[in-house]
């Protein structure tokens, strides 16, 4: 039988997709558990199954046939886990997440359970593998190549994607400092709490990522073949480039976020200066004004007073000019 290559991805209503390679049959698409099952029950066929939020029923057919360790079927079914790795009844379970901006950081969970003839993934419906670009190149090569090539060309084509994902932020993060610097606001504070409580689901779904990868690349493990370590390596690299850059915004939202109460502090000491200097000129004139008396006003309106009293007005005129003039110098007014 000639090989399959019009596989499309199935469509959104479509919980379980599988594609099932074979040397003999070579490459070809499965919905139904029951095909699933068939296909299985040949020892030299290859599986990758595609779940997009299973039921329960279907879940327990498939954790039958597959021979998953009944808490490795309910971490799928709860899809509420860390990221992680275990590896369970020679098994491998990782826990890994999918990240997309839709004006806010959202991290999706996929499952992923890796065994001798099978890869299984399962995830929310924003998650789409079936749509990944290997998928655009000769998916039986993937399959031909073992569970583990598949598995590292799910997990690399995930971690790929942050890189848009960090770009997209760093660029707001960016914007943000330069608004600071211009025009401080209380929308620029709340957007910076924003983007602090982001990064934080970024922390919580990336950095226990390079643990799994750690292990992966470093330990002893059987469905893993040493020739394929340095392929997971890349991907461990990625990752600590991505942890490195995690940590670089957010000493940089700490850093926006101490030039907004710097620019604050320095407007409200424009401010004050103003005032001050403002208070000084009128306490002056304000308190030669006072010893004299208003007593003294109507007089002078008829042009009927001393030459002292025209003398001290015009002297304290001067001074409060001469005051305004010198705060005006040194930038107080």
């Amino acid at each position: 039988m000639e090989p399959r290559t019009d596989l499309e991805p199935a469509s959104a209503s479509d919980s379980i997709w599988a594609l099932a390679w074979s040397q003999k049959d070579g490459l070809r698409q499965l919905t139904a558990v029951d095909e699933i099952r068939h296909a299985y029950a040949d020892r030299s066929v290859r599986l990758w199954l595609d779940l997009y939020e299973p039921e329960k029923l279907d879940l327990q057919a498939l954790a039958e046939i597959l021979s998953l360790h009944p808490l490795v079927a309910e971490d799928i079914a709860e899809s509420n886990q860390r990221a992680k790795v275990e590896l369970t009844d020679q098994l491998l379970h990782l826990v890994m997440f999918s990240l997309r901006y839709e004006g806010e950081i959202v991290a999706d969970e996929v499952d992923i359970v890796v065994g001798e003839r099978f890869l299984l993934t399962s995830h929310g419906r924003t998650v789409r593998p079936r749509e990944a670009p290997f998928m655009r190149r000769d998916v039986a090569t993937g399959l031909a190549g073992g569970t583990d090539y598949l598995l590292w060309a799910l997990s690399d084509w995930l971690v790929d994607g942050y890189f848009p994902v960090f770009d997209r932020l760093g660029d707001e993060i960016d914007q943000l400092e330069d608004d600071v610097m211009r025009r401080p606001s209380n929308w620029l504070v709340e957007r910076l709490f924003g983007i602090r409580r982001e990064l934080l689901v970024i922390r919580h779904a990336v950095v226990p990522q390079r643990e799994i990868f750690n292990q992966l690349t470093n330990r002893d493990l059987p469905l893993i073949r040493p020739e394929r370590v340095v392929y997971f390596r890349d991907v461990y690299d990625h990752l600590i480039r991505l942890t490195d850059e995690l940590d670089s915004y957010r000493e940089l939202v700490a850093t926006t976020m101490d030039i907004y109460l710097s620019q604050v502090n320095n407007n409200l000491s424009d401010v004050m200066k103003r005032l001050t200097a403002v208070t000084v000129i009128l306490a002056g004139v304000g308190a030669v004004a006072g010893i004299f008396g208003m007593s003294e006003a109507g007089l002078a309106l008829e042009f009927r007073e001393a030459l002292g009293f025209w003398l001290v007005a015009v002297g304290v005129l001067a001074l409060g000019g001469l005051a305004a003039l010198y705060f005006r110098r040194i930038g107080w007014i």
